[in-house]
């Protein structure tokens, strides 16, 4: 029998896939668009346990705030997440990126 939590993964991951270079999506926009509205939390769950030899773009998953939920560092002492952002451009304020400027509008 499959494991309907992978299942659900999946469906947050190939979402997640999607997310175009340059734009971030909120937790609760990938669940709403993974048909899981209202599990968020989820969604950042299935990231947490990523590991890093798969090409899932889960630094373009934000809160609904703009604000990184991801705290791990590189070796410069910088937030990854908002290294990898502004790397493609996505300007960074104060912790907050600009959702009216960067939310990904499917």
């Amino acid at each position: 029998m499959p494991n309907p939590n992978a299942e659900l993964a999946i469906q947050i991951l190939n979402v997640v896939k999607l997310i175009p270079y340059g734009k971030v999506a909120t937790y609760g926009q990938v669940a709403k668009l993974a048909g899981l509205p209202k599990h968020a939390r989820m969604v950042g769950r299935v990231l947490k346990y990523l590991d890093n030899e798969q090409a899932i773009p889960w630094h373009r998953v934000i809160n609904a705030q703009g604000r990184f939920s991801v705290v791990e560092l590189n070796a410069q002492g910088m937030n990854k997440q908002q290294q990898l952002l502004l790397q493609e451009g996505v300007t960074v304020i104060e912790g907050r990126v600009n959702l009216k400027q960067y939310q990904w509008q499917p």
